[in-house]
This record gives C-alpha cells, sequence and structure tokens, in this order.
C-alpha cells in the first residue's frame, strides 16, 4: 500500500491528497491541524525560551560585527594551560570516563588551594564537585536545593540565567535593586552601587530559600565589601536561608580592592555554596569547567542532580587543570602551594585587560567586566 501511494505521488496533487489521507487512516493519525496536548512544552520551562545570548551569538555572526555583549576573554589562554592540555590528551587513560563528581587529582587540588582561604579542611570528595562550567554548578544548586513555591532573592542586575533556572525549579524569584548614589565632585565608581539594607531586609521571609550572590559583580564591576556581605549574611542567619554565591571572578580584582568569602563569615559556611569557574580565570570559557564548594550536607545534592543529568565532566580538561599546577613536582607535599600559586598568577594578566587609566576612569573594580559595562552604559 505505501509502495504504491509513493507511486502516486509523481502524478499530480490528487495522488497526494489520496497518499496523506490513506496514510493517516492506516497509522490511526488525526488529521487536525490543532497540535496535541502531549507535543506541547513541559511547564517548568513556560516562557523560558529566550536567551540573550543566543540572540547576541546570531547577531554577532556578521563578521563586521563586534560582539561587546558576551564575556570572551581578551587575552589568550596562558601556554602552559594549552601546553599541558596536549599532554593530557596523548594519555590514553585520560580520554576516558572519570569520577562523575570531580577527577580525583582536579578535586584535591582544589581542596589544597581553597583551605587556604576558608581556615579549615576541605573534604574533596563530599564538599567539591565539578560541573560543565559555573552554569551547571548554578543549575545543580538550583535543582537540587529550591523547591516549588520558594522565594529566592535576586540582586538586580543579575546574570541572565539566574531567573530562569529559579523559575524552572518552580521557585520565584525576589529582586532587589542595587541603587546608585553618586555624589557631586566624585568619580562615579562600581563600588556607588549598593544594596539598601532596609529594603534587603524587606525581601525576607518564611518563604525565602536563598540568596544569589555575584561578587565580584557581573555586569556592573562591583566587589562587595565586608560590611555588605555582613548584612546579607545577618539576614541569611535570621531567616534560615541559603546562599549561592557566584564568584567566578574572585581572582580578577583590582589592586585596592579585595574579594572576599561570604562562606567565610561566622555561621555561613554551612548554608552556602561557592561557585568557582576556571573558565574566567584561565581565558579557556569554551572548556565550560567550574567547581561547587560547600558543606557536605548540601553539597551531596548537587551531585545528585549531576549524577542523572550529565554524570560528569571532560577527563581531558580536568586533568590539566592539574597537572599544570604540580609540574615536575616528585611528591605531593608541596601541592598546596604549587597549586594556590598557579591560580592566584592569572590575576595578574599581562598584556593587561584594559588599560590601567582606563579601568579607573570607569570606576571598574575587577577588569573582565569592561565590555558588559561599555555595553549597558546607554541605560543605567
Amino acid at each position: 500500500m505505501f509502495l504504491a501511494l509513493g507511486r502516486l505521488c509523481t502524478r499530480g496533487s490528487r495522488a497526494k491528497f489520496l497518499k496523506t489521507i490513506y496514510a493517516s487512516k492506516i497509522l490511526g493519525l488525526s488529521t487536525s491541524a490543532k497540535m496535541s496536548s502531549k507535543l506541547k512544552n513541559a511547564k517548568r520551562i513556560e516562557g523560558l525560551d529566550k536567551n540573550v545570548w543566543i540572540e547576541f551569538t546570531k547577531l554577532a555572526a556578521d563578521p563586521s560585527v563586534v560582539n561587546l555583549g558576551q564575556g570572551l576573554p581578551d587575552i589568550s589562554p596562558p601556554n602552559y594551560v594549552k601546553e599541558e592540555l596536549s599532554k593530557v590528551a596523548a594519555i590514553d587513560s585520560l580520554n576516558q570516563y572519570t569520577r562523575g563528581f570531580g577527577h580525583p587529582s582536579l578535586v584535591k587540588a582544589l581542596s589544597c588551594l581553597y583551605e587556604k582561604f576558608y581556615q579549615n579542611r576541605i573534604n574533596p570528595d563530599k564538599e567539591i564537585l565539578v560541573t560543565v562550567g559555573a552554569y551547571g554548578s548554578l543549575f545543580n544548586a538550583i535543582q537540587g536545593l529550591i523547591d516549588e513555591g520558594d522565594e529566592v532573592i535576586v540582586i538586580v542586575p543579575f546574570y541572565d540565567c539566574y531567573e530562569p533556572m529559579v523559575r524552572m525549579a518552580g521557585a520565584t524569584p525576589v529582586f532587589i535593586p542595587l541603587r546608585a548614589k553618586p555624589v557631586d565632585g566624585k568619580k562615579w565608581s562600581s563600588s556607588d552601587w549598593t544594596l539598601d539594607p532596609e529594603e534587603l531586609a524587606s525581601k525576607f521571609n518564611s518563604k525565602t530559600k536563598a540568596i544569589i550572590l555575584n561578587t565580584p559583580h557581573n555586569p556592573l564591576g562591583k566587589v562587595f565589601t565586608n560590611s555588605e556581605l555582613q548584612v546579607i549574611a545577618d539576614l541569611c542567619i535570621k531567616y534560615d536561608a541559603l546562599c549561592i554565591s557566584d564568584e567566578v571572578y574572585e581572582w580578577l580584582v583590582y589592586t585596592g580592592n579585595k574579594h572576599l568569602k561570604i562562606a567565610t563569615f561566622p555561621g555561613m559556611w554551612e548554608r552556602t555554596v561557592t561557585i568557582g569557574s576556571a573558565g574566567k580565570t584561565f581565558s579557556v570559557t569554551g572548556w565550560k569547567l567550574g567547581w561547587s564548594i560547600g558543606p557536605k550536607h548540601l553539597i551531596k545534592h548537587l551531585q545528585t542532580v549531576q549524577q542523572n543529568t550529565i554524570y560528569t565532566c571532560a577527563t581531558p580538561l580536568q586533568g590539566s587543570m592539574y597537572d599544570h599546577s604540580v609540574n615536575n613536582q616528585n611528591t605531593g607535599k608541596k601541592i598546596g602551594r604549587q597549586v594556590l600559586h598557579s591560580w592566584i598568577q592569572p590575576k595578574t594578566v599581562d598584556p593587561p585587560l584594559v588599560e590601567s587609566a582606563e579601568a579607573e576612569s570607569m570606576g571598574l573594580e575587577h577588569p573582565w567586566i569592561l565590555v558588559s559595562v561599555r555595553i549597558l552604559e546607554p541605560v543605567l
């Protein structure tokens, strides 16, 4: 029957019409133009189909267009990072699946690095999760910790994925703006954008599950101060709320400013998931390699999400991030010092991302946000 109808297709529109009718009857298909409800999207992604970076990428595909919208590095990745990736790719075992929650050597290196700042031991197997970029860390944290009916405080302006990820989890984003109060005769700086403590406090209530913090901040370039972080910490503790702290620009801070981790504040380690990234630090955004750090009672829920979604991250990329840090070391005794040195060095990039005078004139506190600030200038 199908063969005969296929031959009839070349004999005009009547044959095509017959083919459509007969095939529909044989297969039990409806000829109605109305789409079946079973073919529609899940409610959890309703209204989330638009993405600013998809649009930017399309517009920037024109070779005559300069993309000032995305956080693309202005400098090439360090040679030692690229060389290590080449070396690792030649090792057969490092081209196979690795531990789902992070390559063993990498999570150990990360624990050695970060415990220098937290002043406590970090269990590499239970308190660190390597993810597909910081994006993956955010997704795991929100899916693993945020429930339907919860409220999540989002500081405005914010990185675009915060809101849709919160909504996808069935929660409600509650927005709180950074407000600028420039003083006459004073140079305008990103530090002039602040949260009003009373306004922030009014956003917290019994439904507040978490606040998403981003410091150093994208797109303003603001580095939150000790006092500003303390206000947030006090409210989190008062309302028993979590803090998802996006710190992907932690190593990129200009002299005179200091990045502080809210997880190091009293009472905050047990309620904070801190997110980091190799992409911004080493100019390898295409590697999509990030991590989450926090107490095991929180990280275990992020691990559950990961093991049931992407399962693991690329082994060679993880291997190269670790191996270059301990190059030429015969033992693991000096691993902490070596990793710390390698990861801090990129913040003093050469050549600089922007000239110091230009950065100061724009009031930036950290360099990576320059293109984002430029594109937002007309609407600030």
